[in-house]
C-alpha cells in the first residue's frame, strides 16, 4: 500500500478531485490495491482517531471523495475487470471507471448502464443508484448488480447478493458508500454493440421554445430503447459547429438507441426531421460515445436535480429561461427522459424513490474560476427554485451537493430511509462512512 501525506511529492495530484471547487487537504490518502489494504487503512484511522472518505473516480461533486484532515481510503488501484461472455457478466475492482470498463465489455458486444461522463467512478455511481444512457433499456446500473464485495468498518470482508447478506445488497441499491468500502462489483450485462447508432444533434438557441416542445413529444413517444435528453449550452468553437452559432446558445439533443444500428437509424428520424444544423448521429462505438460528453477537467463545479413527472409548457418555460442565462460558456441545463425500465419491476427492489418520474432536470453550473463557480451556483438555486411547483420531491443523490437531510430524505422517503438505518446500524453502527449522503445508524 502507498502511504501520502502533506510532504510527498505526489499529494496534490493525489488529493485532486475532478471540480476544483473542492479543495481539501487530507491528513494521509490510502492508495489501496485490495481489500486486505482497505482493512489496514481503517485499523489506521481507528487508531489514530481520522475522519474517513472514500475515493474512487472522484466525481462526487459535492466533494465527498475526500475530506480535511482525515483519511481518504483510495481504492484507484483496484483497476481489475473480468468479463465472462458465456453468462454475460462482468466482476469489475473498485477502482475502475466506466470508460476502461466499457473498453473491457464491448470487446464481447457485451454493456450495462454506465456513466455519461467515462471518467465517473463505477463503484459511487453504482452504488448510488447508476444513472446513464441505458437506463430505459436495462434499469440503472445498481438494477444489474449480481453481487458485491466489501470491507465494513470493523474491517470485516462480506459480500452481499439476492442470497448472501440479502438485506445489506437491497440498501447497496442506491444507498451510496454508508456501509463499507466496496473493492468489486459484479454485474449481469446485456448484448450491444459495439456500434449502435448514437450521437448529438445541435439546433440554435432562437428556436429553444419550439423546439423544447417538440423534444418532448417525440421523446415520450420514443421506444425504451432510445436513451435521450434535451441539452441547453453555449456552443463550442469546434469544427463541426457552423461559425454563426459559436458563441451563443443552443439546444442540443443526444440520442442512443440500445439495440440494431437499421432501428436506431429509423426511431432517429424524428428527432431528425426537425431540421438540426449539426447532425452527429451515426453508426458509431458504444464506449466512443460514452466519451462525448466528458467533464472537461479542473473547473468548478455545481449542480443539482429534480424530478418531473410531465413537463408542461410553464415548465419548459423556465428551463428555456434559465437556459438564456448560462453563467458562463461551460455550463449547460439538461433534462432527460426517464421511463421505461427505470420504472419497470426492479424499482421495487431499491431503496430508490419515485422512481417512476418521467424527466430529470440537471442544471450544470461550471466555471474556469471560483468567483464563477459561485455565480454557478447562484444560477443552478435560482434554477431549482423557479422550477419547485413542477416537481415531484424526488431526487437522485448521484446528481447533487450537499443539499442536507431533508434531500437524503426525500430521495428515499421515510419508510425505505429508516430501513436503511437498520442496515447502517448492523454494518457501520458508528457511522465512520459518513463522508457521503449520510444515512444515520439506527439506535441499538
Amino acid at each position: 500500500m502507498e502511504w501520502i501525506r502533506p510532504d510527498s511529492p505526489n499529494y496534490d495530484e493525489a488529493r485532486k478531485l475532478f471540480n476544483a471547487m473542492i479543495d481539501r487537504r487530507p491528513a494521509v490518502i490510502a492508495k489501496c490495491s485490495g481489500p486486505g489494504e482497505v482493512t489496514e487503512a481503517l485499523s489506521y484511522a481507528r487508531n489514530h482517531n481520522l475522519d474517513v472518505a472514500v475515493r474512487s473516480g472522484g466525481h462526487s461533486v459535492a466533494g465527498m471523495s475526500t475530506i480535511d484532515n482525515g483519511l481518504v481510503v483510495d481504492v484507484r488501484p483496484m483497476k481489475s475487470i473480468t468479463v465472462d461472455p458465456e453468462a454475460k457478466t462482468a466482476t469489475a475492482g473498485a477502482g475502475l471507471t466506466w470508460g476502461e470498463f466499457d473498453r473491457a465489455t464491448q470487446q464481447h458486444g457485451l454493456a450495462v448502464t454506465g456513466g455519461r461522463a467515462s471518467t465517473t467512478g463505477v463503484s459511487g455511481f453504482t452504488l448510488g443508484g447508476g444513472s446513464g444512457w441505458l437506463e430505459r433499456a436495462y434499469g440503472f446500473a445498481c438494477d444489474n448488480l449480481l453481487s458485491v464485495d466489501l470491507v465494513t468498518a470493523s474491517g470485516e470482508r462480506v459480500t452481499a447478493s439476492r442470497d448472501e447478506n440479502p438485506e445489506l445488497f437491497w440498501a447497496l441499491h442506491g444507498g451510496g458508500g454508508n456501509f463499507g468500502v466496496a473493492t468489486s462489483l459484479t454485474f449481469q450485462l446485456h448484448d450491444l454493440g459495439p456500434n449502435i447508432m448514437a450521437g448529438l444533434m445541435l439546433f440554435p438557441g432562437e428556436d429553444a421554445t419550439e423546439l423544447s416542445r417538440a423534444f418532448r413529444g417525440i421523446a415520450l413517444e420514443a421506444p425504451d430503447a432510445v436513451g435521450t435528453a434535451l441539452v441547453y449550452l453555449t456552443a463550442p468553437p469546434e469544427e463541426f459547429v457552423p461559425e454563426d452559432m459559436v458563441g451563443k446558445l443552443a439546444v442540443g439533443m443526444a440520442y442512443l438507441y440500445a439495440g440494431d444500428v437499421a432501428a436506431g437509424e429509423e426511431h432517429a428520424k424524428p428527432f431528425r426531421d426537425l431540421g438540426p444544423s449539426v447532425d452527429l448521429v451515426q453508426p458509431m462505438e458504444y464506449a466512443d460515445f460514452q466519451c462525448m460528453i466528458d467533464d472537461p477537467p479542473d473547473h468548478y463545479n455545481y449542480w443539482s436535480a429534480d424530478y418531473h413527472n410531465e413537463l408542461n409548457d410553464d415548465a419548459l418555460d423556465l428551463l428555456v429561461d434559465s437556459a438564456h442565462r448560462l453563467p458562463g460558456a461551460h455550463s449547460q441545463q439538461l433534462v432527460a427522459r426517464w421511463g421505461g425500465a427505470v420504472s419497470g419491476p426492479a424499482a421495487a427492489n431499491t431503496p430508490l424513490q419515485h422512481r417512476g418520474a418521467a424527466w430529470v432536470s440537471h442544471p450544470f453550473g461550471l466555471s474556469e474560476t471560483r468567483a464563477g463557480g459561485q455565480e454557478a451556483k447562484a444560477w443552478v438555486k435560482q434554477f431549482r427554485k423557479d422550477i419547485a411547483p413542477h416537481t415531484t420531491g424526488g431526487v437522485w443523490l448521484n446528481f447533487i451537493g450537499d443539499e442536507g437531510q431533508d434531500r437524503i430524505m426525500a430521495a428515499y422517503g421515510e419508510q425505505n430511509y429508516r430501513r436503511l438505518s437498520l442496515v447502517k446500524g448492523e454494518f457501520d453502527p458508528d457511522n465512520v462512512f459518513r463522508g457521503n449522503q449520510n444515512i444515520l445508524p439506527a439506535e441499538r
